[in-house]
């Protein structure tokens, strides 16, 4: 576990720069006319890999080895660094800045406080441990430290400075709900398949991998549409979309759904997807200045991987403790169940496998009922997300196509 934690540190602090750079690259080669289009396609990624993920990860696994799913990281960076030299036309300036050491080392520590915070909460009871409590005030201490010295450094490690701009603070606001419970399900709906249902590891990435079918399909689509249509109206229909699948899975999912009850929604879930991503990527970096971009998506990549986290933690403890609350009712229910218990001995089952069966029955039962309640509180937080970016100033392209109207 150490040796996990500590290679997963090294690849955060090589791979986290590269959301912004490569952002502020493709700023800088594509003329404005194209940037929303670039930036769109671009914003793909954050969609399609963690679909992908479940797919090679599971085959992998299944076939080869866990071991495996690191090693196949190789290829894959050997391909990229070759990619990263054709780009050196593109090179910008480079001059000497100073480091802000402080902001950096308070950064790590409440980061690393919160992560650790979150990671280990639910094992550890959350705050019925000591130690979560102290993590908790060493992120929350760290993070006030943090703030006030950022904003008073004259060249800050994170450039706080861009939430005076409203677009940006809505736009980053609406995504930190949305994707922090759009990521939450990516990871309760592979544990339920694999845990409750009895699917390996392959066939549940397969389950989930059918929403970046229709997302990439869509997603030339919703670039072309972001440079006429108002980013404020397709990002909230993406939202209410995702909301509105949620709801289909609260409907359609039983601990007897088959294969292509599970599959469909995530089908129709990923035409939606890029609607919410694709513009709001765009309408979040164009409310900021030029000089202004590659801090903004810094901050911005920074804020939707912590709300994948913080996502993650709350709906992994919202759906264990809701799957235990169930069973307790269920087995309360189920406490006379004599005639079942008498039904499944004359089928020559013994005492012992007759409790089980039914014990089993309540677990499947339960935590269908707990996957269920999760997606209904899903929906709630995107419908909410979907009414806060209205909140941020019309673009400049739609207030341009008003006029000429």
């Amino acid at each position: 576990m150490v040796a996990l934690v500590a290679f997963r540190i090294g690849q955060g602090l090589c791979g986290g720069p590269l959301m912004p750079i490569s952002q502020t690259l493709l700023l800088s080669i594509f003329p404005k006319e194209k940037q929303a289009q670039a930036t769109g396609i671009w914003a793909m990624t954050t969609i399609v890999a963690p679909i992908l993920g479940p797919i090679l990860g599971g085959t992998i696994s299944d076939n080869w080895g866990w071991h495996w799913i690191f090693f196949i990281n190789i290829p894959i960076a050997v391909i990229c660094a070759t990619g990263a030299l054709l780009l050196r036309k593109a090179e910008t300036k480079t001059e000497k800045a100073p480091v802000d050491t402080v902001g950096l080392a308070l950064l790590i520590l409440w980061v690393g406080a919160l992560q650790l915070m979150l990671d280990l909460g639910r094992e550890r009871d959350w705050f019925g441990s000591s130690y979560i409590v102290t993590l908790a005030v060493i992120a929350a201490a760290g993070f006030s430290f943090f703030t006030a010295w950022e904003l008073f450094e004259r060249k800050p490690i994170v450039d706080l400075k861009v939430f005076r701009h409203r677009g940006f603070t809505v736009s980053v606001t609406a995504l930190v709900f949305a994707y922090g419970t759009f990521f939450a399900s990516l990871v309760v709906i592979p544990q339920w398949l694999q845990g409750a249902l009895g699917y390996t590891a392959t066939w549940a990435g397969y389950a989930t991998a059918f929403n970046g079918v229709a997302a990439v399909m869509m997603a030339p689509v919703v670039a072309k549409l972001t440079t006429k249509i108002d980013e404020r109206l397709l990002v909230s229909f993406g939202i209410l979309w995702l909301g509105g699948t949620s709801l289909i899975r609260v409907f359609w999912w039983t601990s007897g759904a088959d294969f292509w009850t599970l599959a469909l929604p995530q089908l129709i879930q990923g035409a939606g997807m890029p609607f919410f991503f694709v513009p709001l990527t765009t309408l979040a970096l164009g409310a900021v200045k030029e000089d202004e971009v590659a801090s903004a998506a810094g901050v911005m990549n920074f804020l939707r991987t912590m709300s994948g986290a913080v996502g993650t933690a709350i709906a992994t403890t919202m759906w264990y403790d809701g799957a235990q609350a169930k069973r307790a009712e269920l087995s309360g229910v189920l406490n006379g169940a004599t005639s079942t218990m008498q039904t499944l001995q004359a089928r020559g089952y013994s005492l012992e496998q007759s409790r089980q069966v039914l014990s089993n029955l309540v677990d499947g039962q339960a935590t269908a009922v707990a996957t269920g309640s999760t997606f209904v509180t899903a929906a709630i937080v995107f419908a909410a997300a979907a009414s806060i970016v209205w909140l941020a100033p019309r673009p400049k392209h739609a207030v341009a196509a008003g006029h000429a109207h």
